[in-house]
């Protein structure tokens, strides 16, 4: 077994581990199931990269995100290490040479969505393998009592079967206890084992602030901070009117969200990494997976669906462990508006059926056909073809995934790919015959490689057509042309929202959906909104403190640092001030009684600011008294 610090060294450049990491990486390599629970930014993906690198064999990775999976993929590979990834929206070729690469060593890591988990070629292939570590990221997905439940993620106990030597690694940022003891329960751990980093941060200021002008304060607040910030919208349009807005104000701003296509959220997202722009405005779409440590602040326009969800997306500022904040701008209607909207988020049953027939019809599909098919959505034109509300469509589908009957994966991107189907001598034959296409093949051949012969590889058709001096129509005509005769498989660039059945299509009538579960779903969403409110309203407590509470955390001390703690703090230095200057004004009056106007004298600007209370203050209580004449005295 390889050292770990120094396999740490070589791919990641670090010396030392963080808190928390190498006695999981330790539990892991010990062969212990082990559930890690380390704060946003406390590098979990580590502690299963670490021990699957000590290790000979592969390492699957359960992760719920397309694009998740995607940028982790990016990131092994950038460092070196061989990654893959099977999730919806790929050609079943492309999925099968991936899984024959991990058979025969070529993957290192292979990060799978939990709706591949059951499908027949994972299953036969990932008995061929051999494994050394299962890791389920966002592990909260995996318990009813979480705050992002997904069915398919039940599919990793069956999946341990098939694996029985082989431990499991599940991580999460944020979890309550009753969810800790789900994720072991039904990942089938031998027996528990919790690593577990306090919920407190102690460089990161948690605050909310009342107002009715959201936009002004949120001004106020950048222009007299420095640093860089996220800041998170409800919706879509919010995002961008907000950035615009921003960039009106002189403040540098940009919008992310789902809906953007691939290019503009990605230069979004290199100029705000880059510091190029200071602020980006965003759904909560945007944040996870992405690694900026000098974040200052985070700001909340709109209350996050749960104190899990909140955490983590507060907790994305100040993981270079310096002085940051974490704001809330709440609006006089903010709390009922939330619970509002939750309880909105569960149609009935019917809604769901009428939905998902109609989602059957708009792509052709026959009932019992459509398994891990993926397809293109639009849901303005879906909404508008079947005369539905788009809202109603939106929380029908978001219900119908968490049925597991089919999988949303909103702002999907994949660039085009390229894998030959003919071997070196018949492609020669194919151009000899076909002299038209013959100088396409030699340009794929020498710009992007023979690795198109083993596996799918990323190509550019404007890249194609500026190295052939052609139109780039004409590339991807061609390229259609060959994918058609089975040269190769041509996989255009996606890039929107995708919607895959993940189940064979059901008779709408029959759907498996169960309204009491429905129900239930509904009811511990609207205490997770509660909670919220709660949270939100409650400005008599120390931020920390409630967060800590509520993941079942205790601390002995204030954090000293958020909205009441600061208060308290002022309070305390303006009772201090007070007392002493109570000491004086009764010094003065010691001698003969005074006039208001005459003790004023004796005080600075700023002290005379709170001399009236003070006086007000003394007379209640007794320590002083009015003459007939107007002056102040002392009473015996």
């Amino acid at each position: 077994m390889a050292d770990l610090k120094s396999i740490l060294k070589q791919y990641w450049g670090h010396d030392d581990f963080r808190p928390g990491q190498e006695e999981i990486i330790v539990s892991v390599l010990s062969g212990q199931d082990t559930l890690a629970i380390l704060p946003t930014g406390g590098g979990k993906s580590v502690c299963f990269q670490v021990p699957a690198l000590a290790q000979e064999g592969v390492c699957l990775v359960v992760s719920p995100l397309v694009a998740l999976m995607k940028d982790q993929v990016e990131n092994l590979r950038k460092r070196g290490i061989s990654a893959a990834a099977l999730h919806a929206g790929q050609p079943e070729r492309e999925r099968d040479l991936i899984l024959d690469n991990c058979v025969f060593g070529g993957v290192k890591f292979l990060y799978v969505s939990p709706e591949r988990l059951k499908t027949e070629l994972f299953l036969e292939r990932v008995k061929r393998m051999k494994v050394n570590l299962l890791a389920v990221d966002e592990a909260h997905c995996i318990s009813q009592w979480g705050y992002d439940f997904r069915p398919p993620y039940l599919e990793i106990a069956s999946l341990r079967e098939l694996l029985p030597q082989v431990p499991v690694l599940a991580l999460t940022a944020s979890v309550t206890e009753a969810v800790k003891a789900d994720i072991q329960e039904k990942l089938r751990f031998s027996q528990p084992k919790v690593v577990q980093q306090s919920f407190a941060r102690k460089n990161l200021s948690y605050s909310v602030l009342p107002t009715e002008d959201k936009e002004g304060r949120l001004r106020e607040i950048l222009q007299k901070m420095n640093g860089t910030a996220i800041v998170y919208a409800r919706n879509r349009r919010r995002t961008e009117e907000l950035a615009q807005w921003l960039q009106k104000q002189g403040i540098k701003a940009t919008a992310y969200h789902a809906g953007l296509p691939h290019q503009t959220r990605a230069a979004a997202q290199t100029d705000w990494i880059m510091d190029r722009v200071r602020v980006i405005v965003a759904t909560n779409a945007f944040g996870m997976g992405i690694d900026k440590p000098d974040v200052r602040l985070v700001v909340h326009l709109d209350l996050p669906d749960s104190l899990e969800a909140y955490y983590q997306e507060a907790g994305r500022a100040g993981r270079d462990g310096r002085y940051s904040y974490a704001t809330v701008l709440l609006g006089p209607e903010d709390a009922g508006l939330l619970l509002r909207k939750t309880a909105e988020a569960y149609p009935p049953v019917e809604t769901l059926k009428r939905v998902y027939q109609a989602l059957a019809n708009f792509y052709q599909l026959a009932i019992g056909s459509g398994a891990f098919q993926s397809f293109d959505f639009d849901l303005s034109e879906f909404s508008r073809t079947y005369q539905l509300s788009p809202l109603e469509v939106h929380f029908a589908l978001k219900l119908l995934e968490g049925e597991g009957v089919l999988q949303m994966n909103e702002g999907f991107y994949a660039p085009s790919k390229v894998n030959f189907l003919l071997g070196n001598t018949q492609l020669y034959e194919f151009q000899l015959m076909n002299e038209t296409l013959e100088p396409l093949l030699k340009g794929l051949l020498r710009l992007y490689g023979g690795e198109m012969f083993r596996d799918f590889v990323k190509i550019s058709e404007a890249g194609l057509a500026k190295h052939l001096g052609v139109p780039e129509a004409t590339v991807r005509q061609q390229l259609q042309h060959l994918h058609q005769r089975k040269v190769l498989v041509y996989e255009p660039q996606h890039d929107g929202p995708q919607v895959q059945f993940t189940a064979p299509r059901y008779d709408a009538a029959s759907l498996p959906v169960d309204q009491k579960r429905l129900n239930l779903f509904r009811d511990r969403a609207l205490e997770k909104a509660q909670a919220v409110a709660d949270y939100m309203q409650n400005g008599k407590q120390c931020r920390t403190h409630q967060i800590l509470a509520f993941f079942g955390e205790t601390a002995d001390k204030p954090c000293r640092i958020c909205d009441y703690c600061l208060a308290q703090k002022k309070k305390k230095k303006l009772d201090e001030n007070k007392l002493h200057m109570e000491a004086r004004v009764l010094r003065y009056l010691k001698e003969f009684p005074l006039h208001p106007k005459s003790i004023a004298i004796h005080f600075s600007s700023s002290e005379q600011e709170l001399l009236g209370d003070l006086l007000q203050e003394m007379l209640e209580s007794g320590l002083v008294a009015y003459t007939p004449e107007g002056n102040l005295t002392k009473k015996k």
